[in-house]
């Protein structure tokens, strides 16, 4: 029995609720199933290669919604879960009882814990910490800016590691252990040691280098890093540095996107007055009401620069 669980790639709760999820299914529907692990980004146009969908039951977690036959599980949180209006009716008209959507779960982790209790009966405590960690990294119910800029407890150094990760296999590794091990045992061991290291290192130079380029006006934080080689970076780093602000929008560039990362900050002394997903969606992205995302063609960024703009426009107040 061969199961094929695609998730949201470098993150933190994505990585989570494969693991929850994996250690329900064993658990409650194929103790003997062989796991595979995919990490799917969002990109222009469609999010999937339907070739992915190679297992006996394939599932996807904390990730759009695939109206493949081939679909046998999916659990999302996000508020653009779909891709089209058809995607949304094909969901709507499904009758298995394993596909779900909670766009007010704050993380893709919890909600998948609470479906696994309530309709399977489910229930490991081993995966508290790890539940209630993706509840405050994706819901960003931090203390503080300070509280994940410095990186102090073990959740958010994986968080870091995780983020920054190109090797599909290593997180495999991961989302298996995080399945037998508390977030403190596995940030101790020499691998994870050995690349959060230089991640640390470099994330301080992003702090350095953020701090040079971000300009606040009028509510926004904004910076562009397309010329730095930085495709990522804590996106808490502004309001460490503008707790003033109410937003953040930012430009990086990869190898397969040009990316336009939309925040609001927790703490901001004025509210939030823009839902960024709506805002995101106009674009070809999408995400929460409180952080989004547009991604395009890595070739495309001078459109990134446009629409960047056009972003800020949107956000800034009147004063």
């Amino acid at each position: 029995m061969k199961l094929r669980v695609l998730y949201h790639g470098n993150c933190f709760d994505g990585v989570s609720s494969a693991a929850v999820f994996s250690k329900f299914y064993k658990a409650k529907v194929h103790p003997d199933a062989e796991i595979f692990y995919t990490p799917t980004m969002h990109r222009a146009g469609n999010a999937f290669d339907r070739e992915q969908f190679d297992g006996d039951e394939n599932a996807i977690v904390d990730f759009k919604y695939c109206p493949d036959e081939r679909l046998t599980w999916w659990f999302d949180h996000h508020q653009s879960a779909f891709l089209s209006k058809e995607d949304e009716e094909h969901f709507k008209a499904d009758t298995s009882g394993k596909k779900f959507l909670d766009t007010n779960s704050k993380s893709c982790a919890e909600f998948i814990a609470r479906v696994a209790k309530e309709n399977f009966g489910f229930d490991d405590p081993s995966l508290a910490e790890l539940v209630e960690w993706a509840h405050i990294i994706d819901g960003a119910f931090y203390e503080s800016a300070a509280q994940c800029v410095e990186l102090r407890s073990s959740a958010l150094k994986l968080m870091q590691v995780l983020e920054g990760e190109k090797d599909p296999t290593f997180v495999d590794s991961i989302i298996r252990r995080l399945q037998e091990q508390s977030l403190e045992e596995l940030v101790a061991s020499e691998d994870v040691q050995a690349r959060l290291t230089p991640i640390l290192e470099r994330h301080w130079a992003t702090v350095d280098m953020i701090k040079q380029r971000a300009v606040y006006d009028r509510g926004v934080v904004s910076f562009d890093l397309t010329d730095t080689g930085v495709d990522g970076y804590n996106k808490f780093i502004p309001y460490y540095f503008y707790p003033e602000t109410t937003y953040n929008v930012a430009l990086t560039r990869s190898e397969f996107r040009t990316k336009i990362s939309v925040g609001s900050n927790p703490w901001s002394p004025r509210p939030r007055l823009h839902n960024i997903a709506e805002i995101c969606e106009k674009y070809g992205g999408g995400g929460h009401a409180v952080v989004g995302a547009v991604s395009l063609k890595p070739e495309e960024l001078q459109l990134g620069k446009q629409y960047m703009q056009e972003i800020i426009e949107q956000l800034r107040f009147d004063e």
